[in-house]
């Protein structure tokens, strides 16, 4: 009897393990199934980010070239830039791209990512960008004197007083952007990273707008222009008047004061400038001397490119004869390989733009500041304010200065867009 039951209960113990055997078998097939699933959708996801990376370099790809046709002048639209399959180094990914449209109706670059299996597209519509969309720009160090106000003006309409104002540094270093007391900001104030409140060192200003961090822009170099070679302007108490038949590359401009030896009475040199607009490329130096002066006469305009530095010394000044008018009626342009300084002084008001992004400028001026500056480092050092002239960064064009093409509106495209598509139609700017 003991033993049919021994019989019973062990017979009985096969069931329950098999039903254990398949119930883990199951377990482990399910999960086997989870992970393998998994793994696929994490390599689906790795391919379509590998994709989007490789279109987005596409697209940095066919804004270079397009801003490389900028380089050339005058600019010609011809060919525009397309290529398929372009292999990315140090990846397996592949992408093509092509651009379409014009100058008057606009461009749009379509790009096509793959990696593997995976495709995916995107599309940007681009416009210019000028060299001074901002009141004051620099790659290192801005410093604003204790109560300056940076505010806006529109040269082309004085009654606008939507003026949008900004102001920053490409650094990200501490203390880039320095705004001593009783400094006003009209606008917003960025800096390209790092602690916002360490790279803007505030000592008490007022920012009416916001403090933000912005990537960094290009900042193109801008060539000197080909003109025929002339002697030095080096005068000694002096008026000397340029037109623009007087337009040309000279190596240096030195103006003098004469001192009476017996009176002691002191005659200034004077630059004039007038006639028309006016072209200097210094491969030298601009050097002023006590009390003396170029001026831009009324209804003339004077662009200064110099491979050499700017010394205004006390009571000089360049300027305009009435300013304040149309900031980009005095231009000068850094065009040097290695670090320039320019010291400007104006008698009164001071109304140019300045783009000299490896050049360290100071401004003293006896009056405000009308224009933009675009510096290494800037020192604004004037007994006024600073004020951005709007029309500056509306009228941009091919032939600017320092132009460049920007994406101005980007999106993912519709998966159908393929390399087919681009071989084929010209691409619309935006699928309806």
């Amino acid at each position: 009897m003991k033993k049919t039951l021994l019989s019973k209960r062990r017979g009985s113990a096969i069931p329950l393990v098999v039903v254990a055997v398949i119930v883990l078998l199951a377990m482990g097939v399910g999960l086997l199934n989870l992970g393998f699933k998994g793994r696929i959708y994490s390599l689906r996801t790795a391919s379509d980010i590998a994709a989007r990376s490789a279109a987005d370099a596409g697209l940095a790809m066919a804004l270079f070239e397009m801003n490389q046709k900028l380089q050339v002048k005058p600019y010609n639209e011809g060919t525009l830039p397309q290529a398929i399959d372009v292999e990315l180094p140090y990846v397996d990914q592949v992408c093509s791209y092509q651009v379409t449209g014009d100058l008057a109706s606009g461009y749009v670059i379509a790009s096509v990512g793959k990696s593997g299996q995976a495709r995916r597209a995107v599309r940007a519509a681009i416009g210019l960008q000028g060299a001074f969309d901002h009141a004051i720009l620099t790659k290192e160090i801005l410093t604003l004197k204790s109560g300056t106000v940076i505010d806006g003006y529109n040269s082309e309409d004085l009654t606008d007083k939507d003026v949008d104002i900004s102001i920053g540094s490409q650094s990200t270093a501490d203390s880039s952007v320095i705004l001593n007391s009783g400094v006003t900001v009209n606008g917003d104030v960025f800096v390209a990273g790092g602690d916002i409140d360490s790279v803007i060192k505030d000592l008490g200003a007022t920012v009416t707008g916001g403090k933000y961090i912005s990537p960094q822009e290009p900042l193109p170099t801008v060539t000197a222009p080909n003109y025929t070679d002339k002697l030095a302007i080096d005068v000694t108490g002096q008026t000397v008047k340029l037109t623009p038949t007087d337009s040309g590359t000279y190596p240096e401009i030195y103006l003098r004061q004469l001192v009476d030896k017996k009176t002691k009475a002191i005659t200034p040199s004077i630059l004039e400038v007038s006639g028309g607009d006016v072209v200097l490329y210094l491969t030298g130096d601009i050097q002023l001397e006590n009390s003396c002066e170029i001026i831009v006469k009324e209804g003339s305009s004077l662009t200064v490119y110099t491979d050499g530095n700017i010394h205004c010394r006390n009571g000089s000044s360049i300027n305009m004869e009435a300013p304040p008018e149309q900031a980009e009626t005095l231009q000068i342009y850094a065009t040097g390989q290695n670090t320039q300084y320019f010291d400007l002084k104006a008698k009164s008001s001071f109304t140019g733009v300045i783009y000299a992004p490896n050049a360290d400028v100071d401004i003293y001026a006896k009056g405000d500041a009308y224009g933009a500056v675009v510096a290494n480092d800037f020192d604004y050092k004037a007994g006024g304010n600073f004020y951005y002239d709007k029309a500056l960064g509306k009228k941009n064009t091919v032939d600017d200065e320092a132009v460049r093409f920007v994406v101005t509106r980007w999106y993912e495209s519709p998966p159908r867009l393929s390399v087919s598509d681009l071989q084929a139609e010209p691409i619309e700017l935006f699928a309806k």
